[in-house]
């Protein structure tokens, strides 16, 4: 791979960047990535749209300032670091990392990727914020496919810590740790996932909505208290832990059981995992054996128990601190 795609920036440092379409998910991209000291262009279907959208970035900003949520010096890098451009072949033009923000209409995204492509250095790495489409599909026009990947920031960007990146079969591995290095440069987290449908994120989302809603549908629980139970019981361990880091202080043994007990009256919703199975059959059960999804060592189970504690605790005061959300 050309150098400038293994490693985005400049011969001065600075990495150059373009956000195509210039709207909420792609402002606050840019936001992320100026900030983290990137020159960001933006770009969107006029120049003016791509103006309206720049000074649009810098009152968010002020406003983010005045609330304790962006660094006292945030509007001021913004301006050194953030730019509209006239056009996508202005915006792109000098750019190292180029994020594609537009709709998640597949043909809307397959103009604005060929009009990238066209336009662009030939070592310039494009990424696509989609969040459900695959990217081996989205890579069809655009020539040199091997520097092209999903990079999907959530919702608010500027807030939201994680970043999915998702290569597809043809990627090269030397832009994927190109891009993991320039999220991480602006102090977000990635996780790197296959090109399936839904990719990861979402698959999960979706999943626990679907859930829901089949909950709500059928009587059981109102919309209400079906959230008060998500923030008030699993949710509230979500910040700290993950489904399978869970499932380990829970036991696996007991999630065994409890899928079994699922499938009196969801026998295929429900039917236990084989992963799960495979584990407890051999008796590695979570954090009582020291062996389980995530192999926390006996010894340190003692530290991961008294960080849990303080964690939920820590939660409840923030909570207690922040007050309801204003959703009545």
């Amino acid at each position: 791979m050309p150098e400038t795609a293994t490693n985005p920036s400049q011969a001065d440092g600075t990495r150059r960047v373009a956000i195509v379409g210039s709207g909420y998910m792609g402002g606050g991209i840019a936001q992320v990535l100026a900030l983290g000291g990137a020159r960001v262009a933006l770009a969107d279907v006029s120049a003016e749209v791509a103006r309206s959208n720049y000074d649009r970035l810098l009152a968010e900003s002020d406003q983010f300032v005045a609330d304790g949520l962006f660094p006292a010096v945030s509007t001021e890098i913004l301006k050194q670091n953030l730019w509209a451009a006239n056009d996508i072949e202005e915006a792109v033009a000098d750019a190292d990392f180029i994020e594609e923000a537009v709709p998640e209409v597949i043909g809307i995204k397959h103009q604005t990727l060929a009009r990238i492509s066209q336009a662009a250095r030939a070592d310039a790495v494009i990424g696509s914020n989609t969040s459900t489409i695959s990217i081996g599909e989205l890579s069809r026009p655009v020539s040199h496919p091997e520097r092209f990947l999903g990079v999907h920031f959530s919702n608010p960007s500027p807030f939201i810590p994680g970043v999915e990146i998702i290569p597809h079969a043809g990627t090269s591995p030397e832009v994927v740790g190109a891009v993991r290095n320039l999220v991480h440069t602006a102090g977000k987290q990635t996780a790197v996932v296959k090109d399936a449908t839904g990719f990861v994120l979402n698959r999960l989302q979706y999943a626990l909505f679907h859930e829901a809603a089949q909950l709500v549908e059928q009587g059981i629980a109102t919309a209400d208290d079906v959230d008060t139970l998500v923030r008030t019981t699993f949710g509230f361990r979500l910040p700290f832990f993950g489904p399978f880091a869970i499932a380990d202080m829970a036991g696996l043994d007991v999630y065994d059981f409890c899928y079994q007990s699922l499938q009196t009256d969801f026998p295929e919703r429900f039917a236990t995992p084989k992963i799960l199975s495979d584990l407890v059959d051999a008796g590695k059960l979570g954090t009582k054996t020291g062996a389980g999804f995530l192999n926390v060592p006996a010894e340190r189970i003692p530290e991961l128990i008294a960080y849990r504690n303080k964690a939920y605790v820590a939660m409840q005061k923030l909570l207690d601190e922040l007050g309801p959300a204003p959703l009545g």
